[in-house]
């Protein structure tokens, strides 16, 4: 274990550092959250320092107990909140811009994704928060892009810098999301206006299945640290990170073009298996892990640091809040958002 003194950038601060594991701060004790708040808005610079060395931090020893005083330690370390675009899990709403981190199952792992990657503007931070800690796995993991970024192989790197990566979503109420629930429109009037405002793409195949296509930039650049970073969905949504069992019996049924998720490179090319495989080892090589105690925090950057969750036994309520919204535009993207498979 190292512990970093501190230093002008982190004055107030003490640092944890172990190997495998996100950054930690242990805080000062507090009788309530008020407290902790004030304690927390004035260290916010050191602690913005900090996410930008490391990507994400871990805050230990708050009196966070409920979505009420998550949200007052979000007001605290977030000016802006962030909304939930095209979205993509099942979430509890827990109100005040507070949701569950997710609603999936407890025994399915999540992979390593940046929030809201194909989007034309996402959240810059997201603060996660437990309330009710599992009984056993459930980590919220992290992991460094750019890291990730120099572990890929040159060839691939350079691949996705040239053409970017492509997403194609089919909404259906039979898997995945249905279109008005990731769109927040009834009327496919709505969804189709979202989409003709943000370069995506979309076709319907029959009144309540929409297929939609969306290239993204595989790379972006940090608007504050000047650093490149790995940010896309693109083995997270792969067909061939799936489940074998699932894969194939999602192939059966829908076939391979219905898929709920699927990607590409953003000329259309599809990736060997080996191709994806190496994007997926260099994600398992960055990850780190920390188990979640009541009361705890982690504020992660959301371009230079990747999430996850580990799957876990027991009662698990982990929060999440989303804030300080950036735009693509703004990230030297290396490729120009556009809706069709060839960027037409």
């Amino acid at each position: 274990m190292t512990t970093y003194a501190q230093s002008p950038a982190t004055a107030g601060i003490t640092v944890v550092r172990e190997p495998g594991k996100p950054a930690l701060v242990h805080t000062p004790a507090f009788d309530t959250m008020a407290e902790a708040a004030a304690w927390l808005s004035a260290q916010l610079p050191a602690v913005q320092a900090e996410l930008h060395r490391s990507g994400a931090v871990m805050l230990r020893g708050l009196p966070v107990t409920d979505t009420e005083t998550f949200a007052e330690a979000r007001d605290a370390l977030i000016a802006q909140r962030a909304g939930y675009k095209e979205k993509a899990t099942p979430r509890s709403d827990f109100g005040e811009g507070v949701f569950s981190s997710t609603d999936l199952p407890a025994a399915q792992a999540i992979r390593l994704h940046n929030e809201n990657s194909y989007t034309l503007d996402f959240p810059g931070v997201l603060l996660f928060g437990c309330v009710v800690a599992p009984e056993t796995g459930g980590a919220t993991t992290v992991g460094d892009m750019r890291k990730a970024l120099a572990m890929l192989p040159q060839d691939l790197v350079d691949r996705f810098a040239e053409a970017g990566w492509l997403l194609v979503r089919n909404y259906s109420d039979l898997a995945g999301m249905p279109w008005r629930k990731a769109f927040s429109s009834d009327e496919p009037a709505g969804a189709e206006e979202y989409c003709d405002a943000h370069a995506i793409g979309y076709e319907w195949l029959d009144e309540d299945t929409l297929r939609t296509r969306q290239r993204r930039s595989a790379i972006i650049t940090h608007p504050v640290t000047g650093e490149r970073s790995w940010f896309n969905h693109f083995a997270f949504w792969n067909a061939r990170s799936l489940d074998e069992d699932v894969r194939e019996v999602l192939t059966e049924t829908f076939g391979e073009d219905g898929l709920p998720f699927d990607t590409r490179l953003g000329d259309g090319t599809a990736l060997t298996d080996a191709e994806v495989d190496a994007i997926n080892d260099v994600y398992q090589a960055v990850t780190l892990r920390e188990t979640w105690q009541a009361g705890d925090l982690m504020l992660v950057d959301n371009i230079l640091c990747a999430h996850g969750r580990e799957s876990y036994t027991g009662d698990r309520k982990i929060v999440v809040a989303m804030g300080e919204p950036v735009r693509l535009s703004d990230c030297s993207p290396t490729t120009a958002p556009s809706t069709t498979l060839y960027g037409r």
